[in-house]
């Protein structure tokens, strides 16, 4: 299993797609910490590099990132079908469930990846920042917030980088689960299709419509849509967005294995 699932990494990262959109999360943050226009947009001047990352994870959260997951977790599939790969892949004598397993861990693994390089561009910006204007940047202590804890960019005080990092760390992890549904449900999607990008607009559509349906109070709390700022969150909110995201993610790798059984391909 774990060959398998080592061989569907290996393949992941030689997708053009994935490729693109890991060289997009790097270069976000340089828009931000290098916008003119940021006061007037945001109502924001940034006083510390810690406060890049916020800029660049709610930014790519709003749309660029979940359209990316959704691409590359479609074409982990639609790929080998477009290929012609996939049927002397099933030839070899290994039961289907451990490929569907390795790609839908592989899937899921794919937006970790995104949000931790958005991460590290913008700690590597914010460094090539503070040369230019050491008031305004750098990585050390300030008065203020990261964005993604208390308080939000206005904080509560003077925050140390370590308790900086660990806000950050923390939103980042949690906007990678966040997308965790939308890759299991492009992979699922993949698996009725067969076709890249049948899949990913199909997930992307139900995003979108879920986001819909919160003229609908009563089942509001049990889409996925709800927490898709769960980032930014704390407390119980937490608890219960990651229990249902966890929940949709198990659901939607459950029917991709359930169809893929049955697949003729």
């Amino acid at each position: 299993m774990l060959r398998i699932l080592l061989w569907e990494l290996g393949k992941l990262l030689r997708l053009r797609s994935v490729q693109l959109g890991l060289a997009a999360a790097l270069v976000l943050p340089v828009l931000w910490a290098f916008a003119p226009g940021l006061r007037q947009a945001y109502k924001l001047e940034l006083v510390s590099g810690w406060q890049v990352p916020a800029l660049a994870l709610i930014t790519g959260m709003d749309f660029l990132f979940p359209f990316l997951t959704a691409m590359a977790a479609a074409e982990v599939l639609g790929s080998e079908v477009s290929l012609g790969t996939l049927r002397s892949v099933l030839l070899r004598p290994s039961p289907r469930w451990r490929l569907v397993l390795a790609k839908l861990l592989t899937v899921l693994f794919y937006p970790l990846m995104l949000v931790m390089v958005s991460l590290l561009g913008s700690l590597l910006i914010s460094l090539v920042a503070s040369i230019f204007d050491p008031r305004s940047f750098g990585l050390g202590a300030f008065f203020g917030g990261t964005g993604l804890g208390p308080g939000g960019f206005g904080g509560v005080g003077m925050l140390s980088p370590l308790a900086a990092f660990g806000e950050v760390f923390r939103a980042h992890v949690l906007g990678a689960m966040v997308l965790w549904p939308m890759a299991a449900l492009a992979l699922l999607y993949c698996t009725i299709f067969l076709s890249t990008t049948s899949a990913a607009l199909a997930a992307i559509s139900t995003i979108l419509l879920m986001r819909l349906l919160v003229a609908f109070p009563a089942i509001t709390p049990f889409l996925l849509t709800t927490y898709l700022d769960l980032y930014l969150r704390s407390g119980t909110d937490i608890t219960l967005g990651l229990s249902l995201l966890l929940i949709y993610t198990f659901g939607f790798g459950v029917l991709a294995w359930l169809i893929f059984e049955r697949k003729d391909v």
